[in-house]
């Protein structure tokens, strides 16, 4: 793909392996809403911006050059080549089923702490419900900007009471919430070392926050912490793991287990 500039416009284009709808509502990101004209309006690192597609390209609206090369870049992983990625997981034939049908497909990098704590608010919880209380902690302890609110920060998260979090009406995750802030914003959790340290160690260190058990903890290591071997198991992929594989990914995937993860998600999700 091709990237060109035009004041605050970025144009995506031959924008292969990269379908707006199935990378931003496919259950990894809960801030992205596609308006009445097709466009799709979020806010991720402090940022707010519009996507849409336009004859094969697409154009990014109101991001700098340089917020383009230092955030939006990585976030939609636009230099992963993702048809290289397929080609190699596709000697099995029923994952090649899977990826050919997810195949616009694209794993976003999100900021850390969001995706710990947008995946702690997703336990036992569907994806409408979840976006739902995330805006609303966002509406109640981000900061106004454009037409919504950015992420509330651990910090700011860390110094509520559960009384003051009721209002986003998580239930019982408030305080599982309220504990992960508490250990980030001490360090007891550096969140960006993660990034860098082994998926077993990283693993076990997310899950000493309270509520954050392996499925959470696979989540946050895959979305925001840039382990792409991750493999999230949840209802939906254990009963497509039994239908399709006998229970487990074949080896030419597992490298890439995150990223097949999402493939066989959106196709049983869409194929039941």
């Amino acid at each position: 793909m091709d990237i060109k500039f035009d004041n605050d416009k970025i144009f995506i284009t031959s924008a292969t392996n990269f379908d707006l709808a199935q990378t931003l509502d496919c259950g990894q990101a809960f801030r992205w809403r596609k308006n009445d004209n097709g466009v799709w309006q979020g806010i991720a690192f402090g940022r707010y911006i519009e996507l849409y597609e336009n004859n094969g390209d697409i154009i990014i609206n109101g991001s700098s050059k340089e917020d383009f090369e230092k955030l939006w870049k990585n976030y939609f992983d636009l230099e992963r080549d993702y048809a290289q990625i397929i080609k190699e997981i596709s000697i099995d034939p029923t994952v090649k089923k899977a990826a050919e049908y997810s195949n616009g497909i694209r794993l976003l990098n999100q900021e850390p702490w969001e995706a710990l704590c947008s995946f702690i608010i997703s336990q036992n919880n569907n994806i409408p419900r979840i976006k739902g209380i995330v805006e609303r902690l966002c509406e109640n302890f981000g900061e106004k900007i454009n037409d919504g609110y950015t992420f509330p920060s651990a910090e700011t998260v860390a110094k509520l009471t559960l009384d003051e979090l009721s209002v986003i009406r998580s239930g019982f995750r408030a305080k599982y919430i309220l504990d992960a802030a508490q250990k980030v914003v001490s360090g007891e959790i550096v969140l960006e070392a993660l990034k860098d340290t082994d998926y077993d160690n990283a693993r076990e260190i997310l899950m000493t926050i309270k509520g954050v058990g392996p499925k959470v903890a696979d989540c946050v290591l895959l979305y925001g912490l840039g382990h792409k071997n991750a493999f999230p198991r949840d209802v939906w992929i254990n009963r497509a793991l039994q239908q399709m594989f006998n229970g487990n990914i074949p080896d030419c995937a597992k490298k890439y287990g995150g990223i097949v993860q999402q493939y066989i998600f959106h196709y049983i999700r869409n194929n039941q």
